[in-house]
């Protein structure tokens, strides 16, 4: 069960942010024992793959607060926030079955689809109602709110990432709020198209 609120968490946080949770279980796993990685991915914590994320994250913290810049970041990350939502699902079950005394089925987790499948619809689930929510929030707000729903938005990738390595049972109150939110993000668009609709027949 902890496992897979770990994977969960993981996974909701790359969502948002891809590379802040590999960052994260990189770094917790190299220098603390609370994340023992498996051998299939103890490759996170390699120094190389390290300052490559952190430099990633470097690029996405500034493309994501500036406009328009956002948008096309996001249809960038469509391709690497559900990759990097399978690989920390992967890698946090895993370590989590570690420290539950489970080494065997640790290393057998390290192989299965399961988590990697798992990790990639969630994170694809949250990306979408990023990249869906931020155009509407841009013209709500003329551009200024970018930077500050961007900060959020990483605040809330790092404590979710945290959360879900230190206090996975956390999760249980963190996704149904994700689920919350993305109702909200489905009626705001859907009232700006029935908007954009009126405006179109008073024009004509």
């Amino acid at each position: 069960m902890l496992e897979v609120l770990t994977g969960a968490g993981l996974a909701s946080a790359a969502g948002l942010n891809a590379y802040v949770p590999l960052l994260a279980v990189g770094l917790i796993a190299r220098y603390t024992d609370l994340l023992p990685l498996s051998g299939a991915w103890q490759w996170l914590e390699n120094p190389v793959v390290l300052v490559v994320v952190g430099l990633l994250l470097a690029v996405e913290l500034v493309a994501d607060k500036v406009p328009a810049v956002d948008s096309v970041n996001d249809v960038l990350q469509t391709f690497v926030r559900p990759t990097s939502g399978g690989i920390t699902f992967g890698a946090g079950a895993s370590a989590v079955t570690v420290t539950d005394g489970l080494g065997a089925a640790a290393e057998a987790d390290g192989g299965s689809w399961w988590p990697v499948a798992a990790g990639v619809l969630i994170a694809l689930a949250l990306h979408a109602v990023k990249a869906l929510a931020r155009p509407v929030l841009n013209v709500a707000t003329g551009g200024v709110g970018a930077p500050v729903v961007s900060t959020a938005e990483d605040a809330a990738s790092t404590v979710l990432a945290l959360l879900a390595i230190l206090v996975p049972l956390i999760v249980l109150a963190v996704l149904p709020l994700s689920a919350v939110f993305a109702l909200w993000v489905w009626r705001a668009r859907r009232r700006r198209r029935r908007r954009r609709a009126v405006e179109r027949d008073a024009a004509a």
